[in-house]
């Protein structure tokens, strides 16, 4: 194959240029041409063994692929364009897409740990078998011999750590000024109802341990309300860093109106519902109720608020609803109260009902508590009372409708303030009367909460969704910020125990958490004692006006 076919493609293939390259290149190296330099190609088939084939057009005459008929009938449906015109764009044409990268569901799972590290005969739930194996093993030589071992060698490091205090605060006791800087507040998250049918926050907890989460009971309170047939009677718990989704859900039998974290145990909450039922919850154990009381031993109105109390043990609650009732529960035995009392008003004509009860208060420990009643007084009472008849005990005349809102102040407890109608009125539990008004607003104030950090600093929530934060060390006739949260009204408002965040629900079903600035969060120098010296200036005040008011009434009968 390689002969003479072969030398016949290399003439074929390089021809007259190449051999005028190689003279070219003999003048350019003047005359003397390498024998490396010479390129040669050899090609081992045939032309028509490779390549592509040439093809080739074949004439042929045209073929009549059929005619098309004319309609001049259907002319007339149509309107000849003179001159006609058509633009062409010579790009091709394109379309814009979206897509969105796939999604993924995160969800929280519990583990249960068990104590480890026994053997197979000794049961670590049984006491007894634990502490004889434990009595065991302190008696092995060996045992003794490695403690004193790992004994010699923490020795070094502890001794470091009493040395050194790692922990140690170098500015404490020192407050940064923050009078200068103006108050505000930014918005951080927003949780917002899953269901379609929006209904309105009635009631916030925060997470005892750190605030991680938040806890949200919905419902709706208006009377035949279109929205009760067709809302959802679930609540949910969020984790306050994925507002996105809820982190658990609460599902009862029906609309939550209160929800309260247990502070002891954060795994435990009470809740009170619509239909007058007292539910505990372990978030353990899932969205059912692990416990609920009978509806015959439980109240006749919806339940407005409830509490845990403070004492010994971690399951005792009380709750109170506009049935006139106050109820002490038992979560471990929750099928009825543990005891029961019914708010009379002494000074009412004779046979009036008992007053409706719609907020609660009851931080402190030893048994007395206050009640805020839909009639607009608030009801001072203790549980612990000789007499049964002075349970019920002194009754402030508070507002003009119904006192939505009434919290202690975390610093002086002996003050209290209410909310209702269209004022904020601070108390002094030993004078009848309020020591500190608000001015009247334009609109409803539904809620109120103090600062568990500075004892001057409150908010306030009204029906127009402002949020008033209130900062009496510095100001006391107007709130320090208000801002516009919500344009339905925001209906309930809770401060985290680190005084920083602010959760406000609203009307529509939405919660947003706010992040308060350092001025409105943490202590300024000296406003513990000036808030005291202002209070109690305030509280004398008001004494010299009960007796004014009371000469005035002592006059006013003798005359008579």
């Amino acid at each position: 194959r390689n002969g003479e076919e072969g030398r016949s493609l290399r003439a074929r293939s390089f021809g007259p240029a190449a051999g005028l390259w190689r003279a070219n290149l003999r003048e350019a190296s003047g005359g003397r041409l390498a024998a490396a330099m010479e390129i040669t190609t050899v090609y081992q088939k045939e032309r028509r063994e490779f390549g592509r084939p040439v093809g080739h057009f074949a004439t042929v005459s045209p073929v009549d692929l059929g005619g098309f008929d004319t309609a001049p009938t259907k002319r007339e449906d149509y309107i000849e364009r003179n001159p006609s015109s058509l633009a062409v764009q010579a790009v091709p044409e394109q379309s814009e897409h979206q897509v969105n990268t796939e999604r993924f569901k995160y969800t929280s799972v519990g583990m249960f740990h068990q104590e480890g590290g026994w053997p197979k005969d000794v049961d670590s739930t049984e006491k007894e078998q634990t502490t004889r194996y434990r009595k065991k093993v302190e008696k092995d030589e060996e045992y003794i011999r490695q403690v004193k071992a790992l004994g010699e060698v923490i020795e070094g490091p502890i001794m470091q750590n009493i040395a050194v205090d790692i922990y140690e605060e170098y500015f404490q006791g020192e407050y940064a000024d923050h009078s200068t800087e103006p108050p505000s507040a930014k918005t951080l998250s927003v949780f917002k109802d899953p269901n379609e049918t929006k209904r309105s926050v009635s009631s916030i907890s925060w997470y005892p341990d750190g605030g991680k989460k938040l806890a949200v009971a919905f419902s709706t309170l208006q009377f035949q309300d279109w929205r009760q047939e067709a809302m959802s009677n679930k609540s949910y718990i969020w984790d306050v860093n994925n507002p996105n989704a809820p982190d658990q859900e609460l599902a009862p039998s029906s609309p939550l109106n209160c929800l309260q974290y247990n502070p002891k145990d954060p795994n435990l909450l009470v809740s009170g519902a619509y239909n007058g039922l007292v539910q505990c919850w372990d978030t353990r154990r899932g969205e059912a109720p692990v416990e609920t009381s009978i509806i015959e031993k439980s109240h006749r109105d919806p339940v407005y608020d409830v509490w845990w109390l403070q004492g010994k043990t971690a399951y005792e609650c009380a709750s109170t609803s506009t049935d006139g009732q106050v109820l002490w529960w038992d979560i471990r035995k929750l099928a009825e109260p543990a005891e029961q009392l019914s708010l009379d008003d002494k000074g009412a004509a004779p046979g009036a009902g008992p007053m409706g009860g719609v907020s609660l208060e009851y931080s402190t420990a030893g048994g007395k508590f206050l009640v805020g009643t839909e009639q607009g007084k608030v009801i001072a009472c203790n549980r612990k009372a000789k007499n049964p008849s002075d349970r019920v005990g002194t009754i402030y005349e508070g507002h003009c409708g119904p006192v939505y809102a009434l919290a202690r102040n975390p610093f002086f407890p002996k003050y209290f303030m209410t909310v209702g109608d269209w004022t904020v009125r601070l108390w002094n539990e030993d004078i009848k009367t309020p020591v500190m008004t608000s001015n009247y607003a334009k609109d409803y104030i539904l809620d109120a909460t103090w600062s568990p950090t500075r004892p001057g600093v409150f908010a306030t929530t009204k029906m127009d969704g402002t949020l008033d934060v209130w900062d009496y060390f510095y100001k006391q006739n107007e709130p320090a910020l208000s801002l516009q949260v919500d344009g339905d009204g925001l209906a309930r408002v809770k401060m985290q125990e680190a005084g920083r965040w602010v959760a406000a629900g609203s009307v529509d079903g939405s919660v947003y958490m706010l992040e308060l600035c350092d001025g409105l969060s943490q202590m300024q120098q000296n406003e513990k004692q000036g808030v005291s010296h202002m209070l109690d200036r305030e509280s004398k005040y008001g004494t010299s006006r009960d007796l004014l008011r009371f000469v005035q009434r002592w006059a006013d009968a003798s005359r008579s």
